[in-house]
């Protein structure tokens, strides 16, 4: 699978790409992760700008068209799997466990990274593509929102997890779509809290028993709208 991501600060990306799980899919060649700065795109040969004032007034400055535009297309031509556009966006629909699961099956994802006061319309109409917001909050800008999407689809890839099912039952996931329940391990007891005793006992039945009760307990306390 291919993501590229664009954005005005490539080396946000740096430190993310070689740790852990990720950077073990990049080098078992599960994943490609190309970083694309959007400033190579500029017209302004000088100071490489690509941000101006809104018309109509008001504050900040919004990032202009053209070079989004030409940007997208230019990655795009590059190679034949076509891309899924993604533009992270606090309006967009919001980004969830079934659809990381749905985007996992896509062959190329295109993450486009807004700053400032966000992208000009035009390139909405322009290049169609989706909207998605990680929460009802607004950041900064969009690379931690483009990092939350890759790492939520990356693990879903075949052969990224070590074992195939264990993201199957996660919160949220296809085979759970609600909490997951809690779990316990070494030591038996701490600080006056047990493991408990259906979980030492051996017996899968009562020990799945337990975990389905868990999964609705703690489901109806926490996120009663998943019910």
């Amino acid at each position: 699978m291919r993501f590229d991501v664009v954005t005005l600060f490539p080396a946000i990306f740096d430190g993310y790409l070689t740790q852990s799980l990720l950077n073990k899919a990049i080098e078992n060649q599960l994943v490609q992760i190309h970083c694309h700065n959007l400033r190579d795109w500029s017209t302004d040969e000088k100071h490489h700008k690509i941000d101006d004032r809104p018309f109509g007034g008001g504050p900040g400055m919004l990032i202009q068209a053209p070079p989004v535009v030409d940007c997208v297309e230019e990655i795009e031509s590059k190679e034949d799997r076509p891309a899924r556009r993604i533009l992270l966006s606090p309006q967009g629909r919001r980004f969830d466990q079934q659809l990381a699961e749905e985007l996992a099956t896509e062959p190329r994802l295109m993450l486009l990274c807004g700053r400032y006061e966000g992208f000009d319309q035009r390139v909405i109409d322009i290049l169609e593509p989706e909207e998605l917001s990680v929460g009802d909050f607004v950041l900064n800008g969009g690379e931690v929102a483009a990092m939350v999407v890759i790492d939520a689809v990356v693990r879903l890839l075949p052969g990224v997890l070590g074992d195939e099912f264990s993201s199957f039952d996660d919160s949220f996931s296809r085979g759970n779509r609600m909490l997951e329940f809690p779990q316990y391990t070494r030591p038996r007891e701490f600080r006056g809290h047990e493991v408990p005793e259906v979980l030492l006992g051996g017996n899968h039945q009562q020990i799945a028993a337990w975990r389905a009760d868990q999964i609705q307990k703690r489901t109806a306390e926490r996120r009663s709208d998943l019910l």
